[in-house]
């Protein structure tokens, strides 16, 4: 599988996942791929101890309408989110970027599964379920979790209006609790408070990731929060950044780089053909938790014309320097949708620059069931792993392992 443009990463497999072609979050553990679908609604298991030639060795299937394509493992546990299947469900696109995933879900209830799932995995190629942790709403929709006590969780509850924080207890995996939430003033419905969010707009929480007790969280169109979370039942808030307007909202990746006192922020591309304008990758100085400053921007890809390529062009996921993978606070991954995967090097944190990118050809078949969406490469997640072994997904065309060859 030759991409159609690659510097400074080498392609080295491809798996077609079993014939579930379709992926989103990748979390490489043990030797072993465990995969969340969005479209074919399970955990995909590959057996990638032999990187050149990965082995589908077990697809666990969620219930009905139910998804979960997003994951985290840490020592014998994976953990997963069960959640309503959007796109196979038919939910508009648009509507789903810009309003409340309830109003639009509203009489299906019934129909899916909301909750957190547990698994054992000592057997990596078996996972055994050993939790079920239930929501009532729409449910999770991503989890930080890298072992420990807390597991951090971006949960729609039936009472508000979105995705909200909610700090979910692991001191016992088999009985998962929440100990505490937090929210942007306005989302508690159910107590009585009162939206002031623009029309149009989506204030959800994506997800947190956490480093020294303090979270940064993406919330879509809601821009930026650093919370103290030191006391789990009651998070704080430090300080809150929204650069939407003028630049457009989708806030989607927190990558803190605590040894630099950084922080690295992507926003989502979630339109095709640069119709909404451009979306920008972010560099914060967090030296001071409640006074977070911008200090620069990625470089956009430009190697090709990207925009009329058909599809999502920018950026959905960063690599999230997970423990026991692959570390560190210059080189930062991001996955690009129809322009590949890309390495950028933050050496200088107000000049980075581009020094590599691996770009897939088309897929063969899709998955996706939306109509209309366009045979094209939609890179969504990448796991890098200690020996630099990336983990390539997409909606489509199944998992390309590739080697980071440095800059």
């Amino acid at each position: 599988m030759n991409a159609v443009a690659s510097r400074n990463i080498k392609f080295i497999s491809r798996s077609d996942q079993g014939g579930y072609g379709d992926g989103v979050q990748v979390m490489v553990h043990r030797g072993y791929a465990y995969i969340g679908h969005g479209f074919s609604n399970g955990i995909g298991v590959i057996d990638v101890r032999d990187p050149k030639h990965p082995k589908a060795v077990n697809f666990i299937p969620c219930p009905p309408n139910t998804r979960a394509l997003h994951i985290q493992t840490h020592g014998d546990l994976l953990l997963a989110v069960n959640g309503p299947s959007i796109w196979t469900m038919q939910v508009s696109e648009k509507a789903y970027f810009s309003g409340s995933p309830a109003d639009l879900l509203k009489g299906q209830e019934a129909t899916y599964t909301s909750g957190i799932r547990v698994y054992d995995i000592s057997k990596p190629e078996a996972p055994r379920e050993i939790a079920f942790m239930p929501i009532d709403g729409v449910g999770p929709h991503r989890i930080w979790y890298v072992g420990g006590r807390y597991a951090y969780v971006s949960i729609h509850f039936s009472d508000f209006t979105d995705h909200v924080l909610a700090i979910v207890d692991m001191a016992d995996p088999a009985k998962p609790r929440v100990a505490g939430k937090w929210w942007l003033p306005g989302m508690w419905s159910g107590g009585g408070e009162t939206p002031d969010f623009p029309k149009g707009k989506r204030f959800a929480l994506h997800h947190a990731l956490v480093a020294n007790n303090l979270a940064y969280c993406a919330w879509r169109d809601g821009g930026l929060t650093i919370l103290d979370v030191a006391d789990a039942t009651k998070p704080k808030l430090l300080s809150r950044r929204n650069f939407d307007p003028p630049f457009g909202g989708g806030t989607h990746s927190p990558l803190p780089l605590p040894d630099r006192n950084l922080l690295v922020l992507a926003d989502e591309v979630n339109f095709a053909n640069c119709s909404q304008g451009k979306r920008y990758t972010w560099v914060f100085d967090v030296r001071v938790p409640e006074n977070p400053v911008s200090i620069s921007t990625f470089p956009i890809p430009d190697d090709a014309d990207y925009c009329a390529k058909g599809g999502n062009f920018g950026t959905h996921n960063l690599w999230e320097n997970r423990p026991g993978a692959f570390q560190s606070s210059r080189y930062i991954f991001a996955t690009y949708q129809n322009a590949g995967v890309r390495v950028f090097d933050i050496e200088d944190q107000f000049r980075p620059r581009e020094i590599g990118y691996f770009v897939p050809p088309d897929p063969e078949k899709m998955f996706d069931p939306r109509p209309n969406r366009p045979q094209v490469i939609q890179s969504a997640d990448c796991f890098v792993d200690a020996q630099g072994l990336m983990y390539l997904t997409d909606p489509n065309a199944g998992l390309y392992i590739l080697q980071f060859e440095g800059g």
